[in-house]
């Protein structure tokens, strides 16, 4: 029985060998005699078509070496440059798309408008785009990839780096697991989380409501008791998580697994759930700690990105992920690992899965890397020399896989820094008969990055070898990333050493997090003939017996390179040099539940991350300010040693215990108070505040915080000119958890402050706590708005929105005559209503809303999210009102609802982000499309703004008779 993977595949060319090697004009088995390869030689027929491919790699031209290597064959084949004969058996085994497609990463100078607009003209479809690290993703027509790997701007087409995640499947079949099910239509999809979440709402309804599930992580951490002996909660913590998605987010809120509020970037929700169980295993240890979320999915870039929004937007202090791209370097830091380095400079703490790619402890490991070994056997007739696995012990090159290895990615790695590779080495994949039936030969002439990969097939009797066509010996790394190097039958002998765990999770301040079992076993043998796999303490903590999961990767981390790429040890790039990181550094829980289908039970490093990250989320709310440092060493030094005596290559320091780390900390309850949004009572019953009033602001301050916020006062200051604020402070003495206090202050606004300009309140709550002191700004809108809204809408012709390209389609609304904007909506008009995707009497048509993010940006560049995947499969949204005073927020539609008509609340607050701020001007309505499948267009949309009331021309403004109560600013 072959292994399931949690792979998330991107689409990747690897052509099948019979069909290149026919292709490139070699005798193929089928029409010579097989000519086995012994273990230390290769045979007539492998060395043939080794020549051939190596042929192809000497006639690449400069612009042909920028392409990936099985692109460009794959290209030459379709264009009739080899035998075509061949096109159709490769066309099927190549991951081309049926429009003749490929998914891409296109490396650059600089990400610019000329850059986008030659891709689009190409016919590619933008997928992602970082600026900060001028990268691309695209899915691009094979016959334009050498076009545009020509311009001067572009470095490198690479097929498009694939990732995974760090999640154990269970078998296919076992009951509750998304493997057990067949792979799901968009469609399929959207029904089952419609069905989810109606069911979820009836029983939250119903009035004795499902009890919610605990992961069994909580308890065998030692979290409950340490919550309870030391009253922290996760109070005044921000934990975010990177995954897939959060498909799943409002079904766990409703059943209330999950806080109302998880700040989930713009765009960035992903797709798929394993996000969604991150969180909850979070929220279980760590109940009132924010939680965040962005996916890491949309390309290795825009991971990069998401990690530093994370941090630098979204202030997030604990972040976790359990994603691997495959070409994250063993050896340097990488873009990935780079962004980590940011944001643990800035004060985070970062935690990721080490990996389930085994280790030679338990004879699970498909890693094996050294200095390259020199075997005396030529390949080819051009260059090159394979390596021998063999070493010292005698002479072998190929290092053979395991028959219970299914179709896993293999890395190739050499010590050479990242984009200046001037050594060459290629990976071949073979079958038991010698025959190659995977390559990569990418170019290293000094610019590009040292690595190479293939797929296996899960095909038994594979083997790989390592060639280096020229240059130096480096030492390497050669990874089946979820497969297992294994003893042949026909005499191979399997070489493995430890240090299987890579990338940012070696990241020198992140934290690398084995599993160990929390209560059952693992439900399978990893390989046929394997051991039983350990069983955890639950309902019992962990101890000094608890035993690692067997799946999950070994360190330590050699790197020898800074992340600039600076030699570590100048000279020495040898298995003598550089730097031995000890990693993984620690161990937490995996195999418990969650409320997320097809997460139950959740195994794997990927639910081990979010445990520890939990930890260190009760860490820090019960010692506000702590260092990294010091949070580094109370979970070092307060793990339980398990395994092997000692800090060891599988379990790190050993596994957390929370009320260990609460205890070493001395954490204690804190109080958390801050201001809420005023209440503004302008004077003489007036409806607004107008220049020259003093207004009464009413205050209030709550405390959110485990501990009572003794000798709380508050210092309300302006940095408006002209406001006067008496008195400057209050107190507001002692304010008990959950309870809020309110005192008044009287705020006066200078007689020649301009209608329509908002005055700015700061408010600085000081109370006897570490995480005091709190500040919050506060905006006052001054003058009476005016009763006329002025109407502005797109005349244009509608606009193809288009599919899955964050750079949406955008059409201009100019606004005129208005000054500054006292309330501003936003309309999708239409004028007949319905579900045909294909409407011209809609406002926006599209086959399925959910797909959809919507944008209001101001002529002064401020930004507001409309909307952000509502709707799932439901279609077009035609005379629907977007309002900050609306009833109800959109995001709370279901597709039952479509078409979406009617007045709801916009996903972010006009008046906090776009009003408030002079009006005329060109406005930009985007809407960019973020799944793939499904398409509409832009037809009819329209701003409707109110301005406000001048004195001269309203009198009776200033100090209206009637009086409606208190004013509640925008």
């Amino acid at each position: 029985m072959r292994r399931n993977r949690s792979l998330r595949p991107r689409p990747t060319v690897l052509a099948a060998g019979a069909a290149l090697v026919a292709a490139l004009g070699v005798v193929t088995p089928a029409a010579a005699a097989d000519s086995p390869s012994t273990p230390d030689s290769f045979g007539e027929n492998s060395a043939r078509q080794i020549a051939a491919l190596q042929a192809v790699k000497i006639g690449q031209t400069a612009v042909e070496s920028k392409v990936d290597s099985r692109l460009l064959v794959e290209e030459k084949i379709r264009e009739n440059r080899m035998n075509a004969a061949a096109v159709p058996a490769l066309r099927s085994g190549a991951g081309i798309s049926p429009s003749g497609t490929a998914l891409v990463d296109i490396r650059a100078a600089k990400v610019s408008d000329g850059l986008l607009a030659d891709l689009t003209k190409a016919g590619a479809g933008i997928r992602a785009v970082s600026d900060r690290l001028a990268s691309i993703r695209a899915e691009v027509p094979l016959t334009a990839l050498t076009g545009i790997a020509a311009r001067a701007d572009v470095k490198k087409v690479e097929a498009a780096d694939e990732a995974m995640t760090a999640r154990q499947p269970a078998a296919p079949g076992t009951p509750g697991t998304s493997t057990a099910k067949p792979a799901e239509t968009k469609q399929q999809k959207a029904d089952r989380l419609a069905a989810d979440l109606r069911k979820a709402q009836e029983n939250k309804n119903r009035a004795a409501a499902a009890a919610t599930i605990t992961s069994e992580g909580d308890r065998a951490h030692n979290a409950d008791v340490a919550r309870q002996q030391y009253g922290v909660t996760g109070v005044g913590v921000k934990a975010c998580a990177l995954s897939d998605g959060v498909d799943s987010l409002a079904v766990s809120q409703t059943k209330g697994e999950l806080p109302p509020n998880v700040d989930v970037l713009p765009g960035q929700a992903g797709s798929g759930d394993e996000g969604t169980a991150m969180l909850e295993i979070i929220h279980d240890l760590a109940p009132n700690a924010e939680l965040g979320f962005a996916t890491a999915f949309n390309s290795d870039a825009s991971f990069a990105d998401n990690i530093r929004k994370l941090r630098f937007e979204a202030h997030c202090d604990v972040i976790v992920d359990d994603v691997f791209y495959f070409k994250e370097s063993p050896f340097q830091d990488w873009i990935i690992a780079q962004a980590v380095n940011d944001v643990t400079a800035a004060g985070a703490l970062y935690f990721s899965s080490a990996g389930n790619e085994g280790s030679v402890l338990d004879r699970t490991s498909g890693h094996w890397e050294g200095d390259f070994v020199d075997s005396g056997k030529g390949v080819g007739k051009y260059a090159g020399t394979a390596h021998n696995f063999a070493g010292s012990a005698g002479t072998q090159i190929f290092e053979p896989i395991s028959t219970g290895t299914g179709a896993v990615p293999v890395t190739l790695f050499w010590s050479d820094p990242l984009g200046a590779s001037g050594n060459d080495y290629d990976l071949y994949l073979l079958d038991a008969k010698g025959n190659v039936v995977a390559f990569s030969q990418n170019n290293q002439t000094g610019t590009q990055d040292p690595y190479e990969r293939v797929n296996t097939s899960g095909a038994p009797g594979l083997r790989l070898a390592i060639v280096k066509f020229s240059g130096a010996n480096r030492y390497l790394s050669l990874s089946a990333l979820r497969g297992r190097f294994a003893d042949s039958p026909d005499g191979l002998k399997a070489y493995t050493t430890p240090g299987m765990t890579s990338g940012h999770s070696a990241a020198r301040a992140a934290f690398g997090v084995a599993a160990a079992p929390a209560a059952k076993a693992f439900g399978r043998p990893l390989e046929p003939g394997d051991p039983a796999n350990p069983a955890g303490p639950f309902p019992g903590s962990f101890s000094g017996a608890s035993k690692v999961e067997r799946f999950s990767s070994d360190g330590p981390r050699r790197m020898f390179y800074q992340a600039d790429g600076t030699p570590i040890t100048p000279g020495n790039v040898s298995s003598t040099g550089g730097e031995v990181r000890q990693k993984p550094e620690i161990t937490a829980a995996d195999g418990v539940r969650t409320s997320v289908s097809g997460f139950d039970p959740f195994f794997g490093t990927s639910a081990a991350a979010p445990h520890a990250a939990a930890i260190a989320s009760l860490v820090l709310s019960g010692n506000p300010g702590l260092s990294t440092a010091d949070v580094r060493e109370a979970l070092l030094a307060t793990a339980v040693d398990i395994e092997t005596p000692g800090r060891d290559n599988t379990s790190g320091a050993g596994i957390l215990l929370a009320d260990k780390v609460l205890a070493y900390t001395g954490a204690s309850p804190q109080p958390l108070a801050f201001a809420k949004q005023p209440t503004v009572t302008p004077p003489n019953g007036a409806t607004a505040l107008n220049p020259g009033d003093t207004a009464t602001v009413s205050l209030p301050v709550t405390n959110a915080g485990d501990g009572p916020a003794a000798s709380t006062s508050v210092v309300l200051s302006s940095p408006t000119p002209g406001v006067a604020i008496a008195p400057r402070s209050k107190s507001y003495g002692t304010v008990s958890p959950g309870q809020t206090g309110v005192n008044d202050f009287a705020v006066t606004v200078p007689a020649t402050h301009e209608i329509g300009v908002p005055v700015v309140l700061d408010a600085k709550v000081t109370f006897a706590g570490s995480l005091s002191p709190k500040t919050a700004r506060f905006s006052l809108p001054v003058g009476t708005p005016s009763a006329v809204t002025k109407d502005f809408a797109y005349t244009g012709d509608a606009v193809a929105v288009p599919d899955n390209n964050p750079l949406g389609a955008s059409v201009p609304i100019t606004v005129s005559g208005v000054g500054r904007a006292s309330k501003v909506t936003l309309s999708v008009d239409g004028t007949v209503c319905g579900t045909d995707p294909k409407s011209t009497t809609v406002g926006i048509n599209h086959s399925y809303v959910g797909d959809l993010v919507g944008t209001l940006t101001s002529p002064s560049g401020a930004k507001a999210t409309v909307f952000s995947h509502t709707g799932s499969s439901g279609k077009n949204l035609c005379q629907v009102v977007f309002a900050d005073g609306a009833a109800k927020p959109y995001s709370s539609l279901t597709s039952a609802n479509a078409p979406f008509t009617g007045t709801w609340r916009p996903a972010a607050s006009f008046g906090a982000t776009v009003g408030s701020a002079v009006a005329d001007g060109t406005w930009t309505f985007t809407v960019a499309d973020l799944a793939g499948g499904d398409t509409g267009s832009i037809r009819a949309v329209s701003l409707h703004v109110n301005g406000f009331e001048h004195p001269a021309e309203h009198p009776a403004a200033l100090h209206p008779v009637v009086s409606n109560g208190p004013v509640h600013p925008v």
